[in-house]
């Protein structure tokens, strides 16, 4: 009959994600092939031995205490982007998890590490920007909590599906009026609907004129009836140019997440779902085809 411990180090070994685990002392007790290719280092010249130099970001990113610390924290963090060197000697970025392991008493014994290659980040669908447009900036820290959220749930976590919203006026009051205008009637459609956001909702810039809603609804018809909700307080924000009233609309696109697709994909529904109420007169909400119900937590 085979081990137990055995069964449980080839999964970890072979797990699509690299892995690395502490024990108590700092020293490397696990490098799984995923970190190998990762990486480029090999596990036979980092087991039993500390974090080497190079390495330590990987386990100092900024979510979590240094591993010599302790902390009342058990739960992995979100994620992070973390820079080190391959030991080719290129820079490279990866998405990065840190969890604290504990024994039964609560005491530590040591601390996991997942991580992955943040290079399918730059591949995802965005909204337009124009050229300089400081949106650009503001999404590189939104797309990480995307990735680590879409990550979390395909290993279990919660149910995930984003909101993929354009103003229907912007681009016209951006051409007739300037960035300005448009830049203050973004700033109060904004301000509208973040009343309406759940409490584990996350709303953030995806374009000059759009917004990307990361959302945990169980099912497609929630999160279209949430999206429907959405679009009626829009509708309420109170926007002037020049003493001229201007009428506020958005076109949604909703998309669930599945665990088979990847978040490109999820990504590309949702856009798709949007230009088609965009593009059907504006102030709609369309459903984007697939997503799975999760069961009530």
């Amino acid at each position: 009959m085979t081990d137990r411990s055995e069964l449980l180090e080839a999964a970890l070994e072979g797990y699509p994600e690299g892995i690395a685990l502490l024990d108590q002392e700092n020293h490397l007790v696990l490098w799984n092939q995923a970190a190998e290719a990762i990486a480029g280092y090999a596990g036979m010249d980092l087991l039993s031995r500390p974090v080497p130099e190079v390495l330590e970001p990987l386990f100092l990113d900024g979510t979590q205490p240094r591993p010599s610390e302790s902390s009342e924290e058990s739960k992995p963090a979100r994620g992070a982007v973390v820079h080190f060197h391959h030991k080719l000697g290129h820079e490279i970025a990866v998405i990065a998890r840190n969890l604290i392991l504990r024994n039964e008493m609560g005491g530590r014994i040591g601390m996991a590490v997942l991580f992955h290659s943040s290079d399918s980040l730059s591949a995802l669908p965005h909204g337009e920007c124009g050229e300089g447009s400081v949106v650009e900036t503001s999404q590189t820290e939104f797309e990480d909590r995307l990735g680590a959220l879409f990550d979390d749930y395909l290993q279990g976590g919660e149910c995930f599906g984003v909101l993929w919203i354009t103003v229907d006026q912007a681009h016209e009051l951006r051409k007739t009026h300037g960035a300005s205008a448009c830049d203050a009637m973004l700033e109060k459609v904004e301000r509208a609907m973040a009343g309406g956001l759940r409490p584990a909702e996350e709303m953030g810039r995806w374009g000059d004129d759009e917004y990307l809603i990361l959302s945990h609804e169980r099912t497609l018809e929630m999160l279209s009836a949430h999206a429907q909700a959405l679009a009626n307080l829009a509708r309420t924000a109170d926007f002037r140019w020049w003493g001229d009233k201007v009428g506020i609309t958005v076109s949604i696109g909703v998309a669930q997440a599945e665990k088979d697709k990847s978040l490109i994909d999820l990504l590309e529904r949702a856009k798709a779902a949007m230009f088609l109420s965009f593009h059907a007169g504006g102030n709609r909400i369309s459903n984007a085809p697939g997503g799975q119900e999760c069961l009530p937590s």
